[in-house]
């Protein structure tokens, strides 16, 4: 019996790996969290399967299906919403999987900040701008923030800003955000990427309070930085007809000569 943690991906059934959906396919049983999770993933979970919604459970609650389901001899597909490395509180089951020497197996999913930037068609890092992203969030009930990492030191390094589950506090973010960008910054606030509702606005930190009016939901993101609203911005070297590749070698004394 193995326990699968799978990334089920921002929100459109269809973006998810086939490696999940095959996954999902085969266990008898599925825990997901329906809060987040869309039922078109659940589409795909094999006839007669125990279906658990875990929005309503306690971690002691999800980890006695588990349990049950190890004693029976049943795999289980255990789906989170994007990817499982962050924000997905896979971490604390894992330790409790460890302690009880339950197998598991971990699928990675397409994360929403992805999902939002394919909306949005941007790339994030763009040559001579910005060459980092920094994913992150504000204080929250359930996980308070380590003392160093304040927004104003992420937004002083100038990297693009993907902060998760902040909208509610956007006053507070334009605040913190405002002196190292400036009020001119891009940005974009993208509710719930990739589903059949998702919705957009595109504004700057001047106009973002404005913009976004009453509207205010959880699940949204906010993304931050001069590559969202800009064709100012160099090529890639990568492509350049006189740079020396592996694959494509150029001058008389390439760098890899043997390359085909």
């Amino acid at each position: 019996m193995t326990v699968h943690f799978i990334g089920a991906g921002p929100g459109a059934a269809d973006l998810l790996t086939l490696r999940g959906r095959d996954l999902i396919a085969a266990c008898p049983v599925c825990l997901y969290a329906g809060s987040l999770v869309p039922e078109g993933v659940l589409a795909h979970c094999q006839q007669g399967a125990r279906i658990v919604n875990t929005a309503r459970l306690s971690l002691d609650e999800i980890i006695a299906e588990i349990v049950a389901a190890h004693a029976e001899g049943k795999d289980v597909a255990r789906l989170h919403s994007g990817d499982l490395s962050i924000w997905s509180a896979m971490g604390e089951q894992l330790r409790r999987l460890r302690a009880l020497y339950i197998p598991y197996t971990i699928t990675p999913g397409v994360p929403a900040f992805s999902a939002a930037a394919a909306a949005l068609e941007v790339e994030l890092t763009l040559p001579g701008l910005a060459q980092s992203v920094v994913l992150t969030r504000t204080p929250g009930r359930a996980s308070a923030m380590p003392e160093g990492e304040k927004l104003a030191a992420f937004a002083a390094t100038g990297a693009v800003l993907a902060i998760h589950l902040s909208v509610h506090m956007l006053a507070k973010v334009v605040a913190e955000l405002a002196p190292h960008y400036g009020l001119d910054c891009p940005v974009a606030i993208v509710w719930r990427a990739s589903w059949p509702d998702q919705r957009i606005i595109r504004a700057t930190l001047g106009t973002l309070d404005a913009a976004v009016g009453t509207e205010l939901e959880r699940t949204a993101l906010i993304l931050v930085g001069c590559t969202l609203g800009t064709e100012e911005f160099g090529e890639s070297r990568l492509y350049a007809t006189d740079y020396d590749r592996r694959y494509r070698p150029v001058g008389t004394t390439p760098r890899f000569p043997e390359a085909s």
